[in-house]
This record gives structure tokens, sequence and C-alpha cells, in this order.
């Protein structure tokens, strides 16, 4: 009688048989299927009696996984990217020396019929013993921590304009409408009417004298918007939305002292004072000077010189790629890893679909945001944003903008060189000879001569 209390790691799991024929390009490979609970770990067969063992997720069994994989002479491992279980395993086997290669759910195609941890554990160990998975792009572990830093900073933005939006609730359900003389009701005039009006103040002439001189609304329409209907309920909610946000604001406070202190530690990749920060661009753009200036330390070039690129935009680029491209063969690469380019699909010479690839990526994100901001923008890229826009429509424009914004980050940080703004009279000149060029040789695939703009102004026939 089999006693039911066993050992799962000691048993024994169906194995899928490898083709001997190919040609073995990582031979010390192992597969990981990753769970929640469990991981399946699949080894060489050679390697060990029992080639795919059981392990738990806690720490001391990732260590217990980690030293029989030394045993077992494995120099690199493949895993599933599920979710973010897959997170602790990476970085502990990459401590350990291990090359570990993050695959794509997309790459890995199950084996057909019954599904099973145990069999995608050891199909994964297939493909990856022929070389058949491609790793996905991971930076470097010091960019990883001020990514860290950066996306929680960016999660307590969120949470502090959800905390906003919850006093505006509050403030219109009483009729107060703060909104409607100040553009900020979380500044400086702002907060002080509002930290009254919790700590009881109702006269709305009072109120309305807490406001800046800078503000351009006169006292007395401060004063008629501040006289509403004053029930508890909603004081109560505008209270707590408003101590909300105060906590909130100091977590952003104390996560940017966390980040600086990260991007102090990374390395830089030019001396300011041996080859300064070229001067900017833009004079009526408002740009933190320090910040730009941590950046062109890190990146080596001033990135913010692109049109639409700020310091945010730069500093989200360097926490989630980092300063160095070289991960990316081409710009072509890197604009399709953010998922900003056509994702062509052609079978029998036939462009089946163009659309582009559902991304989530936060760099594309932010690029699409830049993209909006040169809308009114005088330069070449304002120029081909609106030419954009009016030919593909908001959503394609934005990320065809995207799309050649990301082209130039990779061009500027990849080779070195010094930013070249093209004005918008030159784009505007190139635009119009393409369209002649165009116009030329539909003419003569017509039989019909064009005149230059010279004769038809003389008066040649």
């Amino acid at each position: 009688m089999k006693n039911k209390h066993s050992n799962p790691k000691k048993k024994k799991f169906k194995k899928i048989a490898l083709d001997e024929n190919w040609e073995k390009i990582n031979p010390n490979a192992c597969g990981i299927d990753i769970g929640a609970r469990e991981l399946f770990v699949c080894v060489p067969a050679d390697r060990d009696k029992a080639s795919v063992r059981r392990f738990g997720t806690k720490t001391p069994d990732l260590g217990e996984m980690a030293q029989w994989l030394k045993d077992c002479r494995i120099e690199t491992v493949a895993l599933e990217a599920t979710g973010i279980y897959w997170i602790a395993s990476f970085q502990l086997l990459e401590r350990k020396g291990f090359k570990v290669v993050l695959v794509n759910p997309r790459q890995i195609k199950n084996v057909t019929g019954k599904k099973s941890d145990v069999m995608d554990c050891q199909w994964i160990q297939k493909l990856h013993t022929f070389g058949l998975l491609g790793g996905s792009f991971r930076p470097a572990d010091p960019y990883c921590v001020a990514r860290t830093y950066m996306r929680l900073r960016a999660d307590l933005i969120a949470g502090s304009t959800c905390q906003i939006q919850l006093m505006q609730k509050a403030l219109h359900q009483m009729n107060i409408q703060l909104s409607h003389v100040l553009s900020d009701i979380t500044g400086s005039s702002g907060l002080a009417i509002i930290e009254a009006i919790i700590a009881g103040q109702r006269d709305p002439i009072v109120l309305a004298e807490l406001a800046s001189r800078r503000v351009k609304s006169t006292k007395d329409e401060m004063a008629k918007a501040l006289i509403g209907d004053w029930r508890p309920e909603h004081l109560f909610c505008l209270a707590q939305a408003h101590q909300m946000y105060l906590r909130y604001q100091l977590d952003i406070s104390q996560c940017d002292a966390q980040l600086a202190d990260e991007l102090e530690k990374l390395p830089n990749k030019v001396d300011p004072n041996s080859k300064p920060m070229p001067p900017k661009i833009d004079r009526k753009k408002q740009i933190n000077e320090k910040l730009r200036l941590g950046l062109y330390c890190k990146f080596g070039v001033d990135v913010t010189a692109i049109e639409g690129i700020g310091p945010t935009a730069a500093l989200t680029l360097l926490t989630e790629v980092g300063a160095d491209l070289s991960a990316f063969p081409s710009e072509k690469h890197f604009c399709s890893w953010l998922g900003v380019c056509p994702d062509n699909r052609i079978s029998g010479g036939k462009v089946l679909s163009s659309r582009t690839r559902r991304v989530v990526n936060r760099m594309a994100d932010v690029l699409r945001m830049s993209a909006t901001t040169l809308k009114s923008s005088q330069t070449a890229l304002g120029a081909f944003y609106r030419r954009m826009v009016a030919r593909l429509g908001p959503a394609e424009g934005i990320t065809a903008v995207a799309h050649k914004l990301a082209r130039r980050l990779y061009s500027l940080i990849k080779h070195g060189h010094d930013y070249i703004r093209t004005g918008l009279e030159e784009y505007e000149k190139k635009n119009a000879d393409r369209k002649m060029k165009v116009l030329r040789k539909m003419a003569e695939s017509l039989g019909v001569q064009l005149l230059e703009p010279q004769l038809v102004r003389a008066g040649v026939s």
C-alpha cells in the first residue's frame, strides 16, 4: 500500500522526449513553471534520477532549488513571466550566479494534449535547450531599484489626485464653488481656505481674505462662491479627504528623497566640469535645472533638448530603460519593444494587419503624453504632430509622434551627439518639396508636363 504522505519531490513525472538530432544551444539549461504556491523545475534527464521536481515558493524552498540546480550543473534558467510571482525566483537565481532568461508567455506554446504544470516546465526546458526562447528586457539591478521608487511615486501621485477629487466633490455638494474662482484648490490659497472651513470658519468674507493677492478673482467673487450649505456629513468627508491628501504629500516627499539617493548611486556618463551641459534651447520652457543637470550626467547628453521631452519623461526613461541602450540593436528594436510602431503581419506577400501591438509599457505612455504637448509647438515636430493627427486621427497620430520621439531619443543616447532642432520653415519646405516630387511622378505617368512656379509667374506657356 502506498504512503499518502510520501515526499512529493520524489514523485515520478512523465517525461517529454528530446530530439537529439537538434543542435543544443544551451545544454545546461533548466525550465521553471512559475506559480503562486509552487514551482515545477525541469533539468536535463541525465543530471538526476528525477529530472522534474516540485518546490515551494518560500525563501528556504527557493534556496533549496538553487542548490539542486547547482548540483545538476545548470548554467542558464528560463522562466515564464507570470504576474509578479517570478520576481523572487529571478532575483535569487541571479544572485546565485545563474544566467536567468525571463520569457514572454507569448513565445511559449503549450504541448498539445492535456495541459499540466509538469509538461509546461519540460516544454520550457526543451525550448531553452535548443535556443528557441528570447529573454525579455530587464535593466540592470541599480536601475530596477530606482524604477521601483519611481513607480511608487506615480502610484502615490495617483492616490493624491483621487483625494483632490474627493475634496472637490465634498465642496460641490455643499455648493462651495471654490474651483470656479481658483485654478488649483491645492495651492496655497485653496488649502488655506479649506483648512479654515474644517476649523469651523463660515464667514465668506473672512474666508475670501485668506486668498493670495495673486488670485485673479476679486474678493467679492470669492466671498460669493464661499457661501454654501454646511452639512456635517459633507464637512466630515472634506476633512477626511484633506487629511489623506496631506498624508500622500508627505509620502511623496519621502519617496522623492529615497529616489534622489538611488539616482545618486547610478553611474555618470559624463563629467559636467570637463564637458559642460549645453544651454537650454527653449528659454520659455520651465525646467528644473538641478534635475536637468543630473539627467545630463547620467545619459551623457541633454535629452530635454528634444521637443516635448521634459525632466519627468527623461527620468522615466532613465528608470524604466536605463542609460545603456545596447540591449536594443537598432532603433527599430527599441520602438518595437515600446509598442509604438506598426506590427506588420504578412502572409503570402500580403499585409494582413499593421495595427500597433497592445503593450503595457510605462515609457510608451509617457511618450504619448509628451507627444500631446507638441500641439501648438512652432517646430518641425509640432508641424509633424498636426499633420499626423489630421491624417490619421488623434489616437494614431499621437502614436506616430511618440514613435518619432522614441527614434530621436534612441539616436541621441546611442550616438551621444548634440541634438539639432529643426525649424518649422525648414520642415514645411521639405514637406512641400516631397509633395511636388509626388506630383511630378504622377504627371509623368499621365504624360503631363508641370511648369516651374517661376515660369508660371512670368507668363510662359
